[in-house]
C-alpha cells in the first residue's frame, strides 16, 4: 500500500494539507539550531509552548513570495498569542534572501537550508512547503504548494490559545 504522503507528494497537489496521524513518519518536528540571517542564534526547541509554522521558500518561488506578506501580517496579528513564523531559504545565497527579508519586512526568524535541513523534514521536493508545528513540537500539519492562506490562518486560529483568537 503506497502512504497518502507519497501519493501528495507525487502528484504535487497544490494547497493540499496533510495532517500527520499516527501511520505518520514525522510526528515530532526534528530539532535543529543554526544562525539566522542577522546572525542571531535560531534553534527550533526553543519555540516549544508556541505554534510554528515552518516555511520552506525561495526568492525565485513566486507563490512563495506570494504568501510572505501575508505571514508577515500574521506574525504581527497573532504573534502575541503565541504563533511563531520561521522562514528557511533555500535560495544557494544570502544577497537575495537578506533583499527579500527588507522588501518584504520580514519580522520573523530567517534562515538559510540546505539539503541536510531538508532531508530531517522528510526532504523538500518542491516549494513552497510549510509544517504547522503545535506548542508540544508535534507536526499537525505539512502544506505543499500553494497554499489556501485562509484555511490556513482558520487552522492557525483553531491552535491558538481562545484569548488570542478575538483578533
Amino acid at each position: 500500500m503506497v502512504p497518502i504522503r507519497a501519493i501528495v507528494v507525487a502528484l504535487g497537489l497544490s494547497s493540499s494539507a496533510l495532517a500527520f496521524g499516527s501511520d505518520s513518519v514525522l510526528r515530532v518536528a526534528p530539532d535543529f539550531t543554526r544562525t539566522d540571517i542577522k546572525g542571531d542564534v535560531f534553534s527550533l526547541s526553543a519555540y516549544r509552548g508556541k505554534l510554528v509554522l515552518l516555511n520552506f521558500w525561495a526568492t525565485w518561488c513566486g507563490p512563495c513570495l506570494t504568501e510572505i506578506p501575508k505571514f508577515v501580517v500574521w506574525q504581527r496579528t497573532y504573534g502575541s498569542a503565541g504563533l511563531q513564523i520561521v522562514g528557511i531559504s533555500m535560495d544557494d545565497e544570502l544577497a537575495p534572501v537578506i533583499r527579500a527579508q527588507e522588501k518584504y519586512q520580514m519580522d520573523y526568524p530567517v534562515l538559510m537550508g540546505d539539503p541536510q535541513l531538508a532531508e530531517r523534514f522528510g526532504g523538500v521536493l518542491g516549494l513552497p512547503l510549510s509544517y504547522l508545528i503545535d506548542s508540544e513540537g508535534r507536526v499537525v500539519a505539512r502544506y505543499q504548494g500553494d497554499l489556501d492562506l485562509k484555511r490556513l490562518e482558520s487552522q492557525i486560529k483553531s491552535l491558538l490559545p481562545r484569548r488570542g483568537n478575538s483578533r
